[in-house]
């Protein structure tokens, strides 16, 4: 089963100093941080706050790729944790045929804000990650998802390069 979730915001790992994307389910209150690197977080950031760039970054190339060949994005999913890492497929739509991309979830999350689909991430990845006792030896996920959830929403979102 996959639950609905949105990006809740973007900001940086106060232990490892490392970008991370909090996705919140649509409908309740389960929060899923997702590690990814300095650009890919950059790429999230420059379309959470609607920065354009002179020229196309690889998500817009990408963006405009597939409304040039008539093909719409239905949605992305956050798929399997494996050994602390996240797996993501992209749900594309041309022509009536259904077509499933492997994807880092990181540049899923940044083609689904630019073409405004649905986030989803699998139940068992929920529950997986929830059973995961640390995401790097240096951090319990239990006591960062505690911090986040505390964390007020003026300090969501305050991710800067």
């Amino acid at each position: 089963m996959e639950v609905e979730m949105r990006i809740r915001g973007l900001m940086m790992d106060p232990v490892t100093n490392m970008p991370i994307v909090i996705l919140k389910d649509v409908g309740g209150s389960t929060i899923l941080p997702i590690w990814v690197g300095i650009y890919e977080a950059n790429a999230i950031a420059l379309e959470i706050e609607k920065v354009t760039t002179p020229r196309p970054m690889t998500h817009d190339l990408i963006k405009n790729l597939l409304m040039g060949l008539n093909t719409e994005v239905r949605k992305v999913v956050v798929n399997d944790l494996r050994e602390d890492t996240f797996y993501a497929l992209i749900w594309l739509e041309r022509d009536g045929q259904t077509i499933s991309i492997d994807s880092r979830p990181s540049d899923a999350l940044a083609l689904a804000l630019r073409l405004d689909c649905p986030i989803f991430v699998e139940d068992a990845v929920l529950k997986t990650s929830k059973q995961v006792g640390s995401v790097s030896e240096k951090i319990n996920t239990e006591d960062i998802r505690k911090w986040l959830e505390n964390l007020p929403d003026e300090d969501m979102g305050r991710y800067k390069m």
